[in-house]
Formats: structure tokens, sequence, C-alpha cells
């Protein structure tokens, strides 16, 4: 078993497994890196769990111990780069270099943001982008849903659709209308939602109700584990960094994304007018 299957595994199994089991899977996801270099002592400690449930934690997904469980991880993370000890080096020269220079706010939301965007390179695959876009090229219609923070990256999706001739609807619960405004998805249509932890539950019950309609649901959330993936035909994981308790920097990635579905549906909706003139 290798990495991605591990965490394939992981979104499977986890409505399975009991709330300990669940809390470790979610840490786990959220840090591979210690997962894959860590004592069984510090994991258990960062994820305030008993150090004996990451035992159990390894068995239920098949493994004879943590140690077998840690060695997938283990490869991951060196598979994640084509020179790991490059990767080390690096990182400990910023480190010391941190040390002796006082960072301002700025830096640091500035090197927040960087590793937002390193990490959307990590979680989110070519195939997945032009599977996304042949969704959005071929749908009547395409709503776009999000609420609180995610809202401003639906309302450019919107606005980059619209420059692309693609018809479509954001749901902006105005006057609180977003179940009324839900009831416009139609078949033919597609569900572009927006959301992360808290989930909206807005956004949450929209994309149940749309999957049961058969409709195509696209999400973008923090996670595989995320409540909405499990109705997603598509989900893309874009995950959160945080600095001084501040989130907002996943826009930065989240733009990168959004400009990437864009031109890449461009590419496809030009295609598909070559091949039939």
């Amino acid at each position: 078993m290798d990495y991605e299957q591990l965490r394939n595994e992981f979104a499977a199994k986890y409505g399975l497994l009991s709330r300990r089991l669940q809390q470790l899977t979610r840490y786990a996801i959220s840090h591979p890196n210690d997962m894959a270099l860590e004592t069984i002592a510090v994991i258990a400690e960062r994820a305030e769990v008993p150090p004996s449930s990451l035992i159990r934690f390894a068995k239920s997904f098949g493994f004879s111990g943590f140690s077998k469980m840690q060695k997938v991880f283990q490869q991951g993370l060196v598979d994640s780069t084509s020179d790991y000890r490059q990767r080390v080096q690096t990182m400990n020269l910023q480190i010391g270099q941190q040390a002796e220079v006082a960072q301002s706010n700025l830096d640091h939301f500035i090197n927040g943001g960087i590793d937002a965007l390193h990490k959307l390179r990590e979680s989110v695959t070519n195939e997945q982008i032009e599977n996304t876009a042949s969704f959005l090229s071929k749908a009547n219609v395409v709503h776009v849903a999000a609420q609180r923070r995610s809202f401003p990256i639906a309302a450019y999706l919107t606005y980059a659709l619209s420059h692309l001739g693609v018809p479509n609807v954001l749901l902006d619960s105005l006057g609180g209308m977003f179940a009324e405004q839900g009831k416009t998805v139609r078949g033919g249509d597609v569900l572009l939602a927006v959301s992360f932890s808290p989930y909206a539950n807005e956004v949450l019950k929209l994309v149940e109700v749309v999957h049961e309609r058969d409709v195509p649901v696209i999400v973008i959330t923090d996670s595989i584990l995320s409540p909405l993936a499990a109705f997603a035909d598509v989900c893309l994981e874009v995950k959160e960094t945080e600095v001084f308790g501040f989130r907002g920097l996943v826009l930065s990635a989240l733009m990168c994304l959004s400009l990437s579905l864009i031109v890449e549906l461009g590419k496809q909706m030009d295609q598909f007018k070559k091949e039939i003139v």
C-alpha cells in the first residue's frame, strides 16, 4: 500500500471508526510529516490521544503495528520531493535565518501564503483540474455555492465563468434565500461548492440534496475527510495554513486553483468549437 492508497482508505473507512480513531485519522491527514517522522509518544501528545490508540489505529487499517504504517507515511514524504535531503537543508537554513532576523507581520503572512501554495501543488493533480473542467464545460448552468470566508472565491469564479460565456449562478443567500436558490439546480446543471472547516451547514445541506438529485457536484474543501467530500464527483483538496490564528491565507491557493480551472475550461471549450467546425 502506498501513501495515496492509505489516504483513500482513511476516507473510505472514516465513518466506521470510533470517535477516538476518527480524531487520529483527521490528525494523520492534516499532519503527514509528523506521522512520518515523530515517535508514537510525540504524535500521541500532539493528537491528544493515548499512545495505545496509535497501535489500534494502525491495526484498523491492516497493519501489524504502527511502525509499518509509519513507513507508508515516510515513503510518501520522500516521494513528494525529488531531493528530500536538500529540502531539509533548505528548511533548516530558513529556520536559522528567521531566528537571526525578526520577521514583520507581512513576512509571516507572505511565508504562510507561500506554504499554502506549496501544499496546493501536492494536493491537486492535473487530472483533477481536467476532470473538473470537463464537468463545467458540459453543464447547462454552473451553480456556485459558498458562505462566509469561502465566499470571495465563489464570487471570483462566477466573474471568471461569465467572461468565458458560461451560464452560471452565484448562490449568495441574499435575504436568507439559500435553500430557495438551491431549488433552481436542475438535471444537466453542475454544483460547485466551496467550504472549509467549520463547514457552513447551508452549503453542506445543499450539496447533499443536489447529490440525491443525481446532479454532478464539484467540491473545493480542506480535506478528503470533509463532510462535503462524500457527496462529490470531484473533490479538490486545498489545505489551509494558519498564521497567528488567521486562515485567510488559503485564498492565495484558491485563486491559483480557480485560475487553473478557468484556463483549462477555456481550452476545452475552444477544442470543442474546433471539433464541430
